[in-house]
């Protein structure tokens, strides 16, 4: 299948981790050029690197994103370099676990201020220039917790359900103009974080790492965790011209893990 993607610019956020590294690899591979952004420059150009060494067109930013200043800034060079943003991928890095109750004030601003408001304030510098062109991909990615909570992640389940109803509201707003806006959240994908999650249970509940992953493979129904590549073809799909019919949703790339329908 042909996305039709070829030649557009996207700007992955946190593209030097697991899930947002196979989502700029995955949109390289369809002619996409790439604005690889991270906070850890030296992950960030090993994704670069291997789209280049692969025939694709990538370029690094190292990008901290609870620097709303920067935006502007940030956003202007990749135009420069590369042109005008035609897909955003969203993806920032999650809060440690943490129970709901009994964190600080100043705990939630700090979250809210690097997880939401950034991703709310890049996603309305870019906007503009897609609705010149009337064509844009607005993807966000957030996590299994918005649908079904997940345990000691308070901060992640809330902090990023705000992001749903956001998205929701924008996919309203921006559909008349060739805008699509869309949540993708993974189940247990197998990345660094989802690893340290297991660690974090494991040492929590006194008991061996390996019982812990284990135990959470059995209630996959498919019966493993996913491939970082299996969730960026998803966000692949949803960027191209085939997905234009495809906003305002909800897209869970998990196995079958979430209970509920």
């Amino acid at each position: 299948m042909d996305l039709e993607i070829n030649g557009k610019v996207a700007l992955v956020l946190g593209a030097g981790g697991g899930l947002g590294g196979a989502i700029a690899r995955a949109l390289a591979a369809e002619g996409v050029k790439v604005a690889v952004a991270d906070v850890a420059a030296e992950y960030a150009d090993t994704t670069t690197a291997a789209i280049n060494a692969a025939g694709g067109t990538a370029k690094t930013f190292t990008w901290d994103l609870a620097d709303l200043d920067a935006i502007d800034t940030q956003v202007t060079r990749i135009e420069a370099e590369l042109g005008p943003i035609d897909i955003l991928v969203n993806n920032t890095g999650g809060p440690p676990p943490t129970l709901v109750h009994g964190q600080s004030s100043d705990t939630w601003t700090s979250y809210f201020q690097s997880m939401v408001l950034p991703v709310i304030a890049l996603t309305d510098r870019v906007l503009p220039g897609m609705k010149e062109k009337g064509w844009g991909r607005i993807i966000t990615s957030t996590s299994s917790g918005v649908i079904s909570p997940i345990p000691n992640l308070g901060l992640s389940n809330s902090l990023r359900s705000t992001l749903v109803g956001w998205s929701k509201t924008l996919a309203r707003e921006v559909g008349p103009s060739g805008i699509t806006s869309n949540i993708v959240l993974p189940g247990r994908v197998a990345t660094g974080r989802i690893t340290a999650l297991d660690e974090a249970k494991a040492k929590r509940e006194n008991r061996p790492v390996e019982e812990v992953t284990a135990e959470s493979t059995a209630s996959i129904p498919v019966g493993r965790y996913g491939r970082p590549e299996e969730y960026g073809q998803v966000v692949t799909f949803l960027s191209g011209t085939g997905a234009s019919y495809i906003t305002g949703s909800v897209v869970r790339i998990d196995g079958g893990l979430i209970p509920s329908v």
